[in-house]
């Protein structure tokens, strides 16, 4: 098989196991506590790649400095991010879960913009923030009768704050440098991301009901740790590596697909047509925002004073 087809069929694997974790986690945590299941998920992954790091090759040289950069983003995106989401799920449809989430490249933009990282607006990405500011309402839209109940409402608020954790996240990882790789630096986020979870579970959840445990609960553990964590991991990292930035975002559009008609088939989860026009706003917001991102860097740069003087411009 050509390396481009394997890194497509990556890039499907991705996009279909990573729709997939949201009704899991649906699942799982209706009989284990919700950082508790993301906590032992998270750092279970966390320690299988610290695993099989030395069969991937990859060297871990790593000083304090270097943990202490990665403890950050994985606080931001493993723990408030993922975490978060996990326990918002306890309150809110796994769908719409899903479909706030889709929103973050959205966040992403306007976190750039306030930190100077994006100095001018192109027309095409104040669409894309127009339509994901749209989706956004349309989502409160189809779901106002049910903010009158206190944990429904508190599970949306938790479910923004996440996303907008992880897009912090996500910027920080962009805009620094590090020694190290993406497959050390996400074992270090996997795992401190994991121990704060724990830590916040046994602060904060009661675990005198621990002993009713399901095996769908115990099943789904294991799925997010294999199925929701590394596999996908790889796979994201070797679609990257061999495709398009743009066609790998691709993903984006269709998780939150796949996490909706799944809640709906097997949750029973309502999936109404506001629902379905948010789901529209939100996915056309994403990609007018990616497709401003790829003009952007296809733009030439302009060169160095110095390079200037040497050609006599």
């Amino acid at each position: 098989m050509k390396t481009e087809s394997k890194a497509l069929l990556a890039l499907a694997v991705v996009c279909l196991l990573w729709g997939t974790t949201y009704l899991v986690i649906k699942i799982g945590i209706v009989t284990i506590p919700p950082f508790l299941f993301s906590g032992v998920r998270q750092l279970l992954a966390g320690l299988l790649l610290w695993t099989v790091l030395p069969f991937l090759k990859q060297k871990v040289q790593l000083s304090w400095n270097d943990i202490i950069k990665q403890v950050l983003p994985g606080l931001l995106m493993i723990f408030l991010g993922n975490g978060v989401i996990t326990w918002a799920e306890k309150y809110i449809p796994s769908g719409l879960a899903a479909l706030i989430v889709s929103a973050m490249p959205i966040y992403v933009t306007a976190i750039n913009f306030v930190i100077g990282k994006e100095t001018s607006v192109g027309k095409q990405t104040i669409i894309g923030l127009l339509l994901g500011a749209l989706g956004i309402l349309l989502m409160f839209r189809d779901n106002l009768s049910d903010l009158s109940n206190s944990g429904y409402f508190w599970g949306i608020i938790a479910s923004f704050a996440a996303s907008f954790a992880w897009a912090i996240g996500t910027v920080y990882m962009k805009v620094n440098t590090f020694r190290t790789n993406s497959f050390v630096n996400s074992a270090v986020q996997f795992t401190s991301g994991g121990i704060a979870l724990l830590i916040t579970s046994f602060i904060t959840e009661d675990y005198h009901g621990l002993s009713a445990i399901s095996s769908e609960g115990v099943w789904s553990l294991l799925y997010l740790v294999m199925f929701g964590s590394i596999i996908p991991f790889m796979c994201y990292l070797y679609a990257i590596e061999h495709l398009k930035v743009e066609l790998v975002s691709v993903y984006a559009y269709i998780n939150p697909f796949i996490a909706l008609l799944l809640g709906m088939i097997v949750l029973n989860e309502k999936l109404t047509w506001i629902t379905g026009l948010a789901f529209m706003a939100t996915a056309s917001g994403v990609y007018f925002i990616n497709k401003a991102h790829s003009k952007s860097r296809m733009k030439p740069q302009p060169l160095p004073l110095s390079l200037k003087k040497e050609r006599g411009d």
